[in-house]
């Protein structure tokens, strides 16, 4: 499955790098693409020097990522999840919420998943909701009260 936003645009970058789902980080490997396709919410692929039925079988299901620097740079307002998991979440009265655990998309709208004394799901709506987010500092404020929906 893509996490792109536009699931086929995976394809665009080469090389991939792959590691089997509960490997370390220690254990990516990088693999380039012959072809690949979209194929329902997968993808199929083919890569070089990998023209054995076997050893594509031992690649599938692997988890797929490419490096930082093969992504275009986020335009102004516009951020990664990668760059949110992670930063503290506070209230615009400073109180700490948790941090953001993940994302999910709504379709509407993205969702930051905080987790901290308990969890919430605040929609990343820029403007009425999320008022900064400040990656040098680590923290995203938002309009949000500590005690809605308790």
């Amino acid at each position: 499955q893509s996490y792109t936003e536009i699931p086929s645009n995976i394809l665009d970058y080469d090389p991939w790098y792959l590691r089997p789902e509960k490997a370390t980080d220690a254990d990516w490997c990088k693999a380039r693409l012959d072809e690949a396709r979209v194929h329902g919410k997968g993808i199929v692929a083919k890569f070089a020097g990998c023209d054995d039925r076997d050893a594509a079988a031992l690649m599938r299901g692997q988890a797929i990522a490419i490096r930082r620097e093969q992504l275009p740079a986020a335009e102004e307002g516009e951020y990664y999840w990668v760059d949110l998991v992670g930063l503290r979440v506070e209230t615009l009265a400073g109180v700490e919420l948790g941090h953001v655990d993940h994302l999910m998309a709504t379709g509407a709208n993205d969702v930051l998943v905080v987790k901290g004394e308990r969890q919430r799901l605040i929609p990343f709506v820029t403007g009425p909701i999320v008022k900064d987010v400040d990656l040098d500092a680590g923290v995203i404020r938002v309009d949000w009260e500590a005690d809605y929906l308790e």
